[in-house]
Parts: C-alpha cells; sequence; structure tokens
C-alpha cells in the first residue's frame, strides 16, 4: 500500500488588502511544493477574489479561513467566513469598477459553488484540475537536408599553407583565467 503525504492547507486571516497578497504568496508556494506550478495563476486570481469579497461584504468582522486540498486530480480551493449571506452572481455594467469576481472565478475554475457552514457562516470554493487535458502535440518542423560536404582535415589544406601553421596547435580560449 502506497500512502501520500497531506495533501491539505490552511490560513487563517483577517481579509485585508495587505494580508491578501500574504496570502497569494503562500497559495503560490503551496502549489510551487505540490508541483502544481501550472495552477498558480488561476489559484491564486481565484483567492483573491473571494478575500475580496470577504473584506468588501463580510460581517460582523472579516475573519475567515482559506483551506486548499488536493485529491486525485482535483484542487479545491475554499474561503470560509462568519457571514451566512450568501453571495449573488451579477451582471456588472460594462463601466461598472467592482461586480465581476465571482462571475472570473466561474469563468477560470473548473467548478464552483457556496454552501452554508452552520448557523452562521459559508463556504464559497472552487476546483482546478491538476492533470492538463490531453492535446495533441504540436507538428514538429521536418528538418532541412543539409548537403555534405567534405571536411578537410588540418593537414590536408594543402602546399599553400605549409609551414604558417605547425601540425599541432595548442588549444585557446576566449575565457580568461
Amino acid at each position: 500500500m502506497i500512502s501520500y503525504p497531506s495533501r491539505h492547507c490552511t490560513v487563517e486571516l483577517q481579509a485585508l488588502p495587505s494580508r491578501i497578497g500574504q496570502v497569494r504568496r503562500i497559495v503560490s508556494a503551496q502549489l510551487r511544493y505540490w508541483h502544481l506550478d501550472a495552477l498558480i495563476d488561476r489559484a491564486s486570481l481565484g483567492v483573491t477574489e473571494l478575500l475580496s469579497n470577504v473584506h468588501r461584504h463580510a460581517q460582523p468582522d472579516k475573519t475567515c479561513t482559506v483551506e486548499m486540498e488536493l485529491l486525485l486530480d482535483r484542487l479545491t480551493v475554499s474561503v470560509r467566513d462568519a457571514d451566512p449571506r450568501m453571495p449573488v452572481v451579477d451582471d456588472a455594467e460594462p463601466l461598472a469598477t467592482c461586480g465581476r469576481g465571482l462571475a472570473m472565478v466561474a469563468a477560470m475554475s473548473e467548478s464552483w459553488g457556496v454552501r452554508p457552514d452552520g448557523e452562521s457562516g459559508k463556504v464559497v470554493w472552487f476546483t482546478l484540475p491538476t492533470t492538463a487535458p490531453a492535446v495533441a502535440a504540436p507538428a514538429r518542423r521536418a528538418r532541412r537536408a543539409v548537403p555534405e560536404k567534405a571536411a578537410h582535415r588540418f593537414a590536408e589544406l594543402g602546399p599553400a599553407t605549409e609551414g604558417l601553421r605547425p601540425d599541432h596547435a595548442p588549444a585557446r580560449s576566449a575565457v580568461a583565467g
């Protein structure tokens, strides 16, 4: 039986702008540790949007927990806060400066959702696939045939160079030292 190390990471924080950047760095470092570098951008974007929503909307305080869990072929990132109000995805006006966060999370993730957490809170989550979909390998360019030329050895250069160079020249390097 093969057992794998824990694939779980939890961070508790106040969802303040300065802390959101720190959590993004923690998410990036954890994904590098799990060798999931390809997921860093999407996971960081998703967690930033969810923490920004906590900062903007959560009541009574901004305390929350970010959790990442890696199971088989899926990474789940969730943010738990103490506000029982469920988020609503609105159609943002074209020039609006906010209101697109959950739509972005939905667009960049495999799935997402929200569920109540006890009587006084909720969990907003999204998933990312850890395996890349099978993509046909790009066709390699055919190599050009290079016509073969007879190589001349130094000693075969002929009578015009006789006496100018020794049969063996010492190796030289352009690197100092």
